[in-house]
Order: structure tokens, then C-alpha cells, then sequence
């Protein structure tokens, strides 16, 4: 019997990847995804859906991650994307880049990648196209 998981975030859990559930290949969802088991591939949020993610302490990922909350307990090797919030749990292990625009990570979780906050990304990448290309001018005569 399926237990009831509570609300996180005031997103209801729709769907778990139980303990014993290995997925070989991407996964794109909406709402609430609760992963207890093992996902290799890529893990995408519907664009413009209300979805977050909660990789539990036994669970893990293999791919990139891309929602709008990402809470992680777990293991999860590759980037992860969240364009609202980012919770790093106590047994968090992640080994890739967190792009985020919110973190919140609890003291023993561990990183192996670069924090890059999405707004600072964005500013950095706007104020690339505003400068004007260097030119090399070369005069020479003959």
C-alpha cells in the first residue's frame, strides 16, 4: 500500500519512482515527482507547469534535472536546473553544476560543481551581447 506524501512546497506528491524502480531513459512530468528509486536519463519539468522534484536519500539520478523546485536527499550526477528553488538536503550528493535562483543547503550536504545563480548567468550573457566585438584592424602597405 502506497503511503500518502505530504504536500512540499504547496505541491502534492502525483507520482513515486519507488525503492525497487530502476527507468532507463528521460522522464517529463508536472507536478509532484517523488524518487526513491534509480533514474538514468533526463528528468524535465513540462514548461510553464507547476512541478517540483524530491530525490529521497536512497534515490538516485543519472542525467540532468530541469524544474522549477528541485529538493535533493539523495545522489544525482549531472546539472541540475531549477528556475525557482533549490534545497540541498543533509544527504545530498551532487556532482554537477546547481543553476538556480533560490538555495537553501543544509550542513553536510556535498557539492562537486559550481553554484550559478540563473539571474547572474543571464545578466553575465546580456552584458556579453552588449559589448561590440573587438576588431583587428591591419594596416600594411606594399
Amino acid at each position: 500500500m502506497l503511503k500518502h506524501r505530504p504536500a512540499r512546497d504547496g505541491q502534492a506528491v502525483e507520482t513515486l519512482i519507488g525503492p525497487h524502480v530502476t527507468i532507463h531513459g528521460d522522464i517529463h512530468f508536472r507536478g509532484g515527482l517523488y524518487v526513491e528509486g534509480r533514474i538514468v536519463g533526463k528528468v524535465q519539468a513540462e514548461d510553464g507547469a507547476a512541478a517540483m522534484l524530491v530525490l529521497a536519500e536512497q534515490g538516485s539520478i543519472e542525467g540532468e534535472v530541469h524544474a522549477p523546485v528541485v529538493a535533493i536527499n539523495g545522489r544525482l550526477e549531472g546539472d541540475v536546473h531549477a528556475s525557482e528553488k533549490v534545497e540541498l538536503a543533509r544527504h545530498a550528493r551532487v556532482h554537477g553544476n546547481v543553476h538556480y535562483k533560490v538555495v537553501e543547503m543544509s550542513a553536510g550536504a556535498q557539492l562537486t560543481g559550481r553554484l550559478v545563480h540563473v539571474d547572474a548567468a543571464a545578466e553575465a550573457a546580456a552584458e556579453a551581447r552588449a559589448r561590440p566585438e573587438p576588431r583587428l584592424v591591419v594596416a600594411g602597405g606594399s
